[in-house]
């Protein structure tokens, strides 16, 4: 990857988006549509088609159609890995090209951007294209005149809403193991970041992918999103967002037809540094890239920092410091280490959140204020804040933007009780030289991962989900497949 590379891509024109259905570009059946508008500079892209629930419909009724045909959901399994395995190559295969796309459309930072959206969904097609020949049914332990055999079987419709932060890789983690599954798929993306999901479709037609298996309908939530989380014939949703939405997805289930959820819903989480820390210069340094990449716009970002009072002073100054050399600047500029805010109602969020942490009481040490404004864009420097309570909404709600809540402790049970004051429960981490001390804290903690000496990494073969208001979604691994299938028990008299 080299920068002339990139300025070449970043300059090209892109043409006005249709909808992707049945195989094929299409326009939406009304005439609205969407402007495109970069973070990085504040101009309009492109446009995108702004569906409603007729479009969402046609997309809908594709799919069934192409499940019922069978030529995917009933394709020997090294057919559906065949393909899925070319669908991996041609993305790995156009990856810059994607992420180019996707950072001018959302504003991640290229060098995370690259690893995390293209590299990253190809790496998660070709995992469970890998897997679906090898997941198998079951023979019960019955008596000798039965035969009693648990077949799995695709659900059928598969809807999937992702959010804009990183809306390759995590529609790949759900994309990936719902086709592999052999389900038809509909997706909805974020509004304010289509473009490389509408690339992804065209990628999995050119793969081979029957027609009508992956369909991608761009348009608001309220239209668009809603619609197909009402829509009689979809049998599952997998939904990564806001609680807010989530518990509207939740209510659209009961409405319709009583289709499956899985939400993964955010978090707040704690990353934990107790006095023996083994490297406190390299713990401050992955604690600061764990809030502030991809401008804290991370679900599991470490946004709740609790150090131990004996290394406080030392751990904030390395803190500090590591802060301070990360740049913030044009995202497509390989020398930026965090790129723009993916929005202007993202960023006054973001802006509003330091400043009612500090008329709470909060200290800004760094940080915490609009800059780049002559660029258009939307940009933020990183915002540190101390002497953050529990009873301060910037300890319980998740701001989603470079803005870091730190506190202090003095013991593991201080440490315990601070780190579950929250309604959510995602992430987290652990720094500590003492296995048994990590140990218990990972027990201990209320959250579907805890990173110990680390933050972030987790790859593909471990779940990702969460416990309380985080969700109880699972993304990732081999149990992602559970979402996607359904048990068929037959029972055999011999």
């Amino acid at each position: 990857m080299q920068q002339a590379q990139i300025d070449r891509l970043r300059s090209s024109a892109i043409p006005a988006q249709q909808l992707f259905v049945g195989g094929r570009s299409t326009p939406a059946i009304g005439e609205a549509r969407l402007d495109v508008v970069s973070p990085i500079d504040g101009r309009v892209l492109t446009t995108i088609a702004d569906a409603d629930g007729a479009d969402v419909d046609v997309a809908v009724k594709r799919a069934r159609q192409a499940f019922e045909q069978g030529s995917w959901s009933r394709a020997a399994p090294a057919q559906r890995k065949k393909i899925l395995l070319r669908f991996a190559d041609l993305i790995e295969k156009h990856a810059l090209e994607i992420a180019v796309l996707g950072v001018r459309d959302n504003g991640t930072e290229i060098g995370m951007a690259y690893k995390a959206e293209p590299l990253s969904a190809a790496g998660t097609i070709r995992y469970y294209a890998e897997a679906v020949d090898k997941v198998y049914g079951e023979i019960a332990p019955t008596s000798g005149d039965v035969l009693g055999l648990v077949h799995r079987e695709p659900l059928g419709i598969v809807g999937v809403i992702v959010p804009w932060n990183f809306p390759l890789m995590i529609g790949a983690w759900k994309i990936g193991p719902a086709l592999a599954a052999g389900n038809s798929v509909v997706v909805k993306p974020p509004e304010i970041a289509s473009l490389t999901l509408l690339r992804l479709a065209e990628l999995a037609s050119e793969a081979g992918l029957p027609d009508g298996v992956l369909n991608v309908v761009t348009g608001r939530g309220a239209s668009a999103g809603e619609a197909l989380a009402l829509h009689m014939d979809v049998d599952v949703l997998a939904f990564t967002g806001s609680g807010a939405v989530g518990r509207r997805l939740l209510e659209c289930s009961a409405r319709s037809n009583l289709k499956r959820v899985h939400l993964e819903l955010g978090g707040k989480s704690p990353n934990i540094v107790f006095a023996d820390v083994p490297d406190i210069r390299q713990a401050a340094k992955v604690s600061a890239n764990g809030i502030f990449r991809n401008s804290g716009q991370v679900c599991v970002a470490g946004s709740r920092l609790l150090v131990q009072s004996q290394v406080y002073e030392r751990f904030m100054a390395e803190l500090l410091e590591a802060t301070a050399r990360l740049r913030v600047g044009d995202p497509l500029d390989l020398t930026s280490d965090i790129g723009a805010i993916s929005s202007q109602v993202q960023l006054r969020k973001n802006l509003d959140a330091v400043g009612r942490a500090e008329e709470q009481g909060a200290k800004r040490l760094t940080g915490g204020e609009q800059i780049r404004t002559e660029s258009g864009g939307n940009f933020m420097s990183p915002a540190i804040l101390a002497d953050v309570t529990p009873k301060m909404r910037l300890w319980r709600e998740e701001v989603f933007g470079p803005v870091l809540a730190v506190t202090r402790f003095d013991s593991e049970e201080d440490a315990i009780a601070l780190a579950n004051a929250t309604p959510y429960g995602l992430a987290s981490a652990v720094w500590t030289g003492r296995l048994s001390t990590a140990h218990r804290m990972v027990r201990a903690i209320h959250a579907g991962v805890v990173h110990v000496n680390t933050y972030g990494g987790a790859d593909i073969t471990v779940p990702l989900g969460g416990f309380k208001q985080s969700g109880f979604g699972r993304d990732k691994s081999l149990h992602a497949l559970d979402a996607y299938t359904d048990l068929k028990t037959a029972w055999i008299a011999l």
